[in-house]
């Protein structure tokens, strides 16, 4: 078992809200079981191993359903009545968050190493840093929204794949919707973010984008492992994720 540091200045804060339709099912996408456990769950023992200072779940379809899956873990619950949009989510659990960093997770990213989470936090603590994101490096990135960077290597923005011009949609570096940031930096910014966007929405990835403008500074934290950023929308990815999962326990060889 990996042995996270402890990060006791951190608040999780799991986004869980969304129904999942692709996964052609009634029940909400997070509590689709891999290897017996809800989707979200297993992004819940990974913060348990981070030794975090709370862990909050932002809940809107079939909440009380998943309000009960996640009650085990002794996690906050914060409601989102509305989908609008993963910076709407965020900034419906800003009361039960009272740490300096924010760690923003995917509720159904089952596959997240510790060690990965674990380099995030430490790289964003060093850096003191507004914010710290994570990026995999995909040879077929599909529609995940892109990392775009200046010639010095650096993140200067996110686009989603729906708001992406071709060139942009040609960039192997997609956006894991992992993140840190800085507390005071995330909500002051978050209450700025308009949803003039392809879809309607309030997007949390336009914070990074106004820090970088703002001269904050922003980290980029870069995996070669897709699985380990692999989120589940499909029957298909569920299965592959479980092909993953299975490998792991297994070990190499």
């Amino acid at each position: 078992m990996t042995t996270a540091n402890q990060h006791r200045d951190v608040t999780a804060v799991i986004l869980a809200a969304g129904k999942g339709t692709r996964m052609g099912s009634d029940k909400a996408k997070v509590l689709h079981e891999l290897a017996g456990t809800p989707l979200v769950g297993h992004v819940l023992d990974a913060c348990k191993m981070l030794r975090l200072a709370a862990s909050v779940v932002v809940v809107g379809h079939q909440r009380e359903q998943v309000a009960a899956a996640v009650a085990p873990y002794g996690a906050a619950i914060a409601v989102q009545d509305r989908q609008l949009g993963t910076g709407h989510a965020v900034l419906c659990a800003e009361p039960a968050i009272s740490t300096d960093a924010v760690l923003v997770l995917c509720g159904d990213t089952p596959l997240i190493p510790v060690a990965l989470l674990d380099e995030l936090l430490g790289r964003h603590q060093r850096a003191l840093a507004a914010c710290t994101v994570v990026a995999a490096r995909m040879k077929d990135p599909g529609k995940y929204g892109r990392m775009i960077t200046g010639p010095d290597g650096r993140l200067t923005r996110i686009v989603e794949w729906k708001d992406a011009t071709e060139a942009e949609r040609a960039v192997d570096l997609i956006n894991s919707g992992i993140y840190v940031f800085h507390a005071g930096d995330l909500f002051g910014a978050l209450k700025r973010v308009r949803n003039d966007n392809a879809q309607g929405e309030y997007y949390l990835t336009d914070v990074v984008g106004m820090l970088v403008a703002s001269g904050k500074p922003v980290e980029l934290v870069v995996t070669d492992d897709p699985g380990a950023v692999m989120g589940v929308n499909t029957p298909q990815d569920l299965a592959e994720a479980e092909r993953v999962y299975l490998q792991r326990q297994r070990g190499p060889g």
